[in-house]
């Protein structure tokens, strides 16, 4: 690797547009953007580039080559001067038959020019009323129509010989062929992907092999049963290069090492498509990419651009609603998440590091690494652009006192994220991975317990102009819908908007408040591009039984209000499911409950059904 220090990877002017220059692994390559270009030259792209010349070709053809039109002059064509005399009319017609007369000449275009010209003419100065005819329309056979074709070369209108064949192949391929081509490759892509450019049957597959319990160690094996992995070829070439490559990775692919050979041998007699998208994902988790052949690498690569997309998809999936409450699993949603993060990212843990002072953080990675100053600047430059997230949390019932089961619930959530250089806007560093990722986090509200996701939402910080129309949107409808004045509302539109722009994202939805009881949520912020940024907050929701039409600001709020001093005097234990083959930064441990017990969180009390958690985001191993 070059020891040349790292791009900042982005550059915030003072109007606050944010560019990213190319940072040092793609030296040589094209950029993301400049991908996007190369990949104008496909065989859809080459079929309308070479429409358009040819339409140009007869467009210039029809303005260039056109045949003459020949005006009807009867004096002209008898060679007299307008005007002439009828003695002077017949002796031109007589020396003109002497000419061209069948009778004098028998060449066949002498005899049609005499019938078509010298006759008509004649017969327009001689006859009354084909005389007449000429003076008021220009022609001796009356008013002419006005007729209209498409100029064509002549050979194509040369319906004799074999020019007869070109013309209806031409008006066959053309009118025909063309269009059908055409519409059959656009009905065949529409019916095969989705509008995320996800095929239809990936997203079949991804929905039958998810299940509840999926542990991270498992979401691989859902993971590379995509469709478009399956269409990636598999070359006798590929078997000496894929062999180097599994024995460099066998010690990630979760063999039983007491039947090694069984289950090496079980492994290699999956699908081959299975086995190398499998390899070909390992090496890019562990690394191990010097090894591919070139024929491989154009594969990993392939393999490498379609995993964002087909994560998404894979994160919807465990997210789709699969229970009577409409709720999706949090477990296999995690291990999506964690398996996002190792392909884009490399390490394990930022935390420590993030923790020492500059001086301390040099001398140890001088001593233990052995890193130069220029790579020691690298590091630094990297930990400036890593995410610090907190999490503001509130959920209540708009306009009514405590949350009874049955009731619609708000969720108002509010996302600041602050960066040591000061930018909002930004790349994950990610040097081996050769593609444009934009960061995205996902926030999940969710019930560990029952394995329970209760809401979800994709927040971005790219597009601050979108995040200030939803952001003011969603508080003006939340303050009209609790009575506010116009004045209150401008106001909190206003601070909203400020938030926005301090580097806040708000995250409002709804969900039907569940049967009465304590219920124990968590609220998690996990970041697809970055490892060791996530945060989880605990959130206490108090819900109450459903009462009467009237009742609910009486007796049940004062009722509410000591079943809430219970609650917080005596917390139910609520014991977890153990799933043996899942292992988590999410997984519940002592410290983490001690941790939980700090945080911020309070059952509905006097003043109405609403719960509230804050969380300031560390940096988890």
């Amino acid at each position: 690797m070059e020891n040349a220090p790292l791009d900042p990877r982005a550059v915030e002017d003072k109007a606050g547009n944010v560019t990213t220059p190319p940072p040092p692994e793609f030296r040589g390559q094209p950029y993301p953007f400049v991908a996007e270009i190369s990949n104008f030259s496909t065989w859809s792209n080459f079929t309308v580039v070479v429409l358009w010349v040819i339409m140009g070709i007869l467009v210039y053809y029809i303005k260039h080559i056109s045949r003459e039109i020949q005006v009807f002059e009867p004096f002209s064509i008898l060679g007299l001067e307008s005007g002439a005399s009828d003695s002077e009319i017949k002796k031109a017609y007589r020396r003109l038959s002497i000419q061209y007369h069948p009778d004098k000449n028998p060449d066949p275009e002498a005899h049609n020019y005499f019938v078509e010209f010298i006759s008509k003419a004649y017969q327009a100065l001689t006859d009354p009323i084909s005389r007449e005819n000429y003076e008021k329309y220009g022609h001796p056979d009356g008013r002419q129509g006005f007729q209209m074709g498409i100029a064509l070369p002549q050979f194509l209108l040369n319906i004799d010989g074999a020019s007869g064949g070109i013309l209806l192949l031409w008006i066959v391929g053309v009118c025909i062929l063309l269009p059908l081509v055409i519409a059959v490759v656009y009905l065949s892509r529409s019916s095969k992907y989705t509008g995320n450019y996800v095929m239809h049957q990936t997203l079949s597959a991804y929905y039958f092999f998810m299940k509840p319990s999926l542990a991270p160690s498992k979401v691989m094996d859902v993971f590379i049963k995509a469709a478009e992995y399956m269409e990636i070829p598999v070359r006798r070439t590929d078997d000496e290069p894929l062999q180097k490559l599994f024995v460099l990775v066998r010690s990630e692919l979760n063999l039983d090492l007491k039947n090694i050979k069984q289950e090496q041998a079980k492994f290699w007699k999956q699908h081959p498509a299975l086995v190398k998208t499998q390899l070909l994902i390992q090496a890019q988790l562990t690394r191990e990419t010097e090894a591919l052949s070139p024929e491989l690498q154009r594969n990993f690569k392939r393999v490498l651009e379609l995993a964002p997309r087909l994560l998404e998809e894979l994160m919807k999936m465990a997210l789709v609603p699969r229970t009577a409450q409409g709720h999706g699993w949090l477990r296999p949603a995690i291990g999506v998440l964690e398996l996002s993060q190792c392909i884009i990212q490399k390490v394990r843990s930022f935390q420590d590091l993030r923790d020492m002072a500059p001086e301390e953080r040099a001398e140890l990675l001088s001593r233990t690494t052995g890193f130069s100053a220029s790579e020691i600047l690298d590091v630094e430059k990297v930990l400036e652009m890593m995410p610090s997230l907190t999490l503001e949390v509130t959920c209540e019932t708009e306009g009514e006192e405590g949350i009874q089961e049955g009731d619609v619930v708000t969720l108002h959530t509010w996302v600041t994220l602050k960066r040591a250089n000061g930018l909002i806007r930004a790349l994950p560093h990610a040097p081996q991975y050769p593609f444009h990722k934009e960061e995205n986090f996902w926030f999940l509200l969710a019930d560990p317990t029952p394995n329970n996701v209760w809401f979800y939402q994709k927040v971005s910080f790219m597009d601050e102009a979108t995040a200030i129309t939803a952001a003011s949107k969603a508080i003006e409808e939340t303050m009209e819908g609790a009575g506010a004045t116009l004045k209150e509302t401008s106001t909190a539109v206003r601070e909203a908007v400020e938030r926005v722009k301090g580097g806040s994202r708000l995250v409002m939805g709804k969900f039907q408040a569940p049967p009465e009881g304590n219920y124990n949520l968590s609220c998690y912020l996990v970041c697809d591009s970055w490892i060791g940024c996530d945060i989880k907050t605990s959130l206490k929701l108090k819900v109450l039984k459903r009462t009467r039409a009237g009742t609910r600001g009486g007796y049940v709020a004062e009722e509410g209000t000591a079943m809430a001093e219970d609650g917080v005097e005596e917390e139910e234990e609520m014991e977890e499911e153990e799933y043996d083959d899942y292992e988590s930064e999410y997984s519940e441990d002592d410290e983490d409950n001690k941790q939980d017990s700090k945080k911020k969180g309070s059952f509905a009390n006097g003043k109405g059904g609403k719960s509230s958690s804050e969380g300031s985001g560390s940096d988890e191993e």
